[in-house]
C-alpha cells in the first residue's frame, strides 16, 4: 500500500503526504485534546457530546455530489459536527474550498483509512461518528462490518449500481449479501438501481428510490453574472463560438483535438476550453495541443485567451460549473473510454446542449432521459463530433431549442435532495 501511494505521488506528490490518517491515526475527539478545540472552536464536553456526521466521498464528483446534502443538513441541524473523508487529494482539496467556509469550525476532514479493521477501528475509536453516509458506489466490506460492530448505522445516499456491477456482486453472492446486511438504508437514484440491490440481499423495506441529487442543482445569480463574465472574456470582439470539452480522459483529448480540427474549417475562430479530469494531466495535455501546433492559454495564468489562442486549458479546480455557463456546446468526458461518463447534470441546467460518447453506465438513466428529450448527442468519433457540435454551432436555433430540452429535463427531476435529507434525518432519529 505504501509502495501505492509511492507510485501515484510520482505524478501528484500530495500522494506522499498525510500517510498515517491512511492508517488510521488521528487526533481523539472527545475531552480536553487542543487540536479538537481549535479545530471545532468549541468546549470538550460540549464536542463530545455533539453528533458526528460522517461522509465518505471518495473525490471530486462525489464531493461536489454530498456539498448540498451536507449544506441542507448543517443548516438544519446546527448542533451537528462533520467528518469528511476522501481518498484522492483532489477530493480532499474539494472538501476544505467548498465546505469550510460554510461549516464555520464544524468540519473535520481527513484521509479514509484503509479498508482493515487494524486501520479502522482506531479511526473509529477516535472519533466516534453517528453515523455514516458514503456516496453513490462506495461500499466497503470492512468499513461497514466496523459500523455494524460498534453499533453505527450506515447510509448509503445517492446510490447507483450498473448492471455490470451487479453482476460482480453476484459472483461472490455470500460475501456481498454479508457486506450488504451491514446496510442501514439504501437511498438510491431510480427503481432499476434499487431493484438490483434488493436482488443481492437488501431487504426491500431498507431500499428506497429518490431520484438523483445531481438534479437539484442551484444556479444563483452569482454563478450567473461570473459565467457571463467569462463568456464576454473568452469571446472578445469578435464574439468566437466556444465549445466546452470537460472532464477528459487519457484517450479522449486526441479525439476532441481531431474533432476541433475538422470544425475550424467551419468555424475558423472556434476557442476550444479543454478540461482535463485530473489535475495530473494538466501538463501532458498542453504538450499535446502545442505538439499539434496550436496555439494554448492556461486558465491558471488568470489572463483572457488572446485571439491567436485556439485552446484555452482549464487547469484550476471548482470552476467547471462555470464554464459550462459560458459555453455554446459541452462535451462530456469519461464517456469516450469505458469510465461510464461524468455529470452531463450541469450543463443541462445551464441550458447548453450536449454531447457525449457511447459509455455512459453511470448516467445510464440521466443520459436516456436527455437524449429522449434532444438535449444530448452520442457520438463515438471526431467525425461524429464535429458532426455534431458544427450542426448546433451553425444553427443557433437548433441549438438553443436542444439546450432547452435539456433544461427542462434537468427542471423536472428536481426534488431528490429534500427525500435524501428525510431518510437521513430519519436514521438518526431512529
Amino acid at each position: 500500500m505504501l509502495l501505492h501511494l509511492w507510485w501515484r505521488g510520482r505524478a501528484d506528490p500530495a500522494y506522499r503526504k498525510r500517510w498515517s490518517e491512511r492508517f488510521g491515526m488521528v487526533p481523539s475527539r472527545p475531552g480536553g485534546r487542543r487540536r479538537w478545540r481549535e479545530r471545532f472552536g468549541v468546549v470538550p464536553d460540549r464536542a463530545s457530546r455533539a453528533p458526528l456526521i460522517w461522509i465518505h466521498s471518495v473525490s471530486v464528483g462525489e464531493t461536489l455530489a454530498a456539498i448540498p446534502l451536507i449544506k441542507e443538513l448543517a443548516a438544519r441541524h446546527p448542533r451537528w459536527q462533520w467528518l469528511v473523508t476522501t481518498t484522492t487529494p483532489t477530493g480532499s482539496q474539494s472538501v476544505h474550498d467548498a465546505l469550510e467556509p460554510i461549516l464555520n469550525g464544524r468540519l473535520l476532514h481527513y484521509y479514509l483509512p484503509f479498508d482493515l479493521p487494524e486501520c479502522l477501528m482506531p479511526f473509529m475509536r477516535a472519533l466516534r461518528p453517528n453515523i455514516l453516509v458514503t456516496m453513490e458506489t462506495e461500499l466497503w466490506p470492512n468499513l461497514l462490518a466496523a459500523c455494524a460492530g460498534r453499533g453505527i448505522p450506515a447510509v448509503l445516499v445517492n446510490g447507483r449500481l450498473s448492471t455490470k456491477s451487479a453482476k460482480g456482486y453476484g459472483r461472490i453472492s455470500r460475501l456481498s449479501r454479508d457486506m450488504f446486511s451491514h446496510l442501514t438504508k439504501v437511498v438510491a437514484q431510480y427503481p432499476a438501481d434499487a431493484a438490483r440491490f434488493v436482488e443481492l440481499g437488501m431487504p426491500k423495506e431498507k431500499v428506497v428510490a429518490a431520484g438523483s441529487i445531481k438534479f437539484d442543482l442551484h444556479i444563483g445569480a452569482g454563478l450567473v453574472s461570473e459565467a457571463q463574465a467569462l463568456s464576454h472574456q473568452w469571446r472578445g470582439s469578435r464574439r468566437r463560438p466556444v465549445l466546452l470539452a470537460a472532464s477528459t480522459h487519457a484517450g479522449e483529448d486526441e479525439v476532441v483535438l481531431d474533432a476541433y480540427k475538422l470544425l475550424r474549417e467551419q468555424f475558423p475562430d472556434l476557442l476550444l476550453v479543454l478540461v482535463p479530469r485530473h489535475p495530473i494531466r494538466f501538463d501532458g495535455v498542453a504538450r499535446m495541443c502545442r505538439e499539434r501546433k496550436l496555439n494554448v492559454a492556461r486558465r491558471s495564468d488568470g489572463v483572457a485567451p488572446a485571439a491567436t489562442d485556439q485552446v484555452l486549458l482549464g487547469d484550476t479546480m471548482g470552476e467547471l460549473l462555470r464554464f459550462y455557463g459560458a459555453c455554446d456546446v459541452a462535451f462530456v468526458g469519461g464517456s469516450l473510454v469505458p469510465v461510464g461518463g461524468h455529470n452531463m447534470i450541469e450543463p443541462a441546467a445551464w441550458g447548453v446542449p450536449v454531447v457525449c460518447g457511447p459509455y455512459l453506465h453511470n448516467f445510464s438513466v440521466v443520459s436516456d432521459l436527455l437524449k429522449e428529450a434532444g438535449g444530448l448527442a452520442v457520438v463515438d468519433s471526431a467525425e461524429q463530433m464535429a458532426q455534431q457540435v458544427g450542426a448546433w454551432l451553425a444553427d443557433d436555433d437548433s441549438r438553443a431549442a436542444a439546450g432547452s430540452r435539456a433544461r427542462e429535463v434537468a427542471a423536472q427531476n428536481t426534488g431528490a435532495l429534500a427525500r435524501t435529507v428525510r431518510e437521513v434525518e430519519a436514521v438518526m432519529q431512529g
